[in-house]
């Protein structure tokens, strides 16, 4: 799943998502006070403009550049809240300590020796900040098909929990029913969440 198919999945139509932002995402992140979040694989851009319009500056990642023009274009009423950019966080870092909020929503993190990739993300949850990591529930899959991505080649919430170590306290690690019905033609009806603080 690289540039190029992600680029062509939201070529292929006009609007691949809703526009409205993810339900645990809008439930974990209301009443927080709002300051520097990163959307992890922004996609076109409902949570970063949710986050922008409750008075978040938003830096939104994604690798499809088509993706991104949808979200700006999107943007108009917080055109200053938010900063786009294309980049790939599997390979590039975001900066250190540099966000209050770290949101990755159904972002297929691929394992990495070391956990490179998956480091560079907790390292940019500041002190005090929060790291929400969300994924579909695995046993709500179809069984894999050959040829296709594999869900088990990517982290999941539990297994980044595992990683965490004493400079975070874990809020929630667990299978929720979603808020929403999955997109048409999937079967996803829970959602595996991990919310946690950055201490130190």
């Amino acid at each position: 799943m690289d540039t190029q198919f992600w680029d062509e999945m939201y070529r292929s139509r006009d609007q691949v998502f809703s526009g409205r932002p993810n339900g645990v995402l809008v439930t974990e992140v209301t009443g927080l006070p709002p300051g520097q979040a990163l959307d992890v694989g922004c996609g076109e851009g409902a949570d970063a403009l949710w986050l922008a319009r409750h008075g978040w500056q938003v830096t939104a990642v994604d690798v499809s550049r088509t993706a991104l023009e949808r979200g700006a274009a999107a943007a108009a009423d917080v055109a200053d809240r938010v900063a786009w950019s294309r980049a790939d966080l599997t390979v590039t870092p975001p900066p250190a300590a540099a966000f209050d909020l770290v949101s990755a929503q159904y972002f297929p993190l691929p394992r990495r020796p070391g956990h490179t990739a998956l480091r560079g993300l907790l390292d940019a949850v500041a002190p005090g900040g929060t790291l929400l990591f969300v994924s579909h529930d695995l046993t709500d899959l179809p069984p894999h098909r050959e040829g296709s991505p594999d869900p088990a080649d990517y982290y999941q919430p539990a297994e980044v929990a595992g990683l965490l170590d004493g400079d975070w306290t874990v809020l929630a690690d667990e299978t929720r029913p979603r808020t929403v019905p999955g997109p048409p033609g999937t079967h996803h009806t829970h959602d595996t969440v991990l919310r946690a603080r950055r201490l130190r």
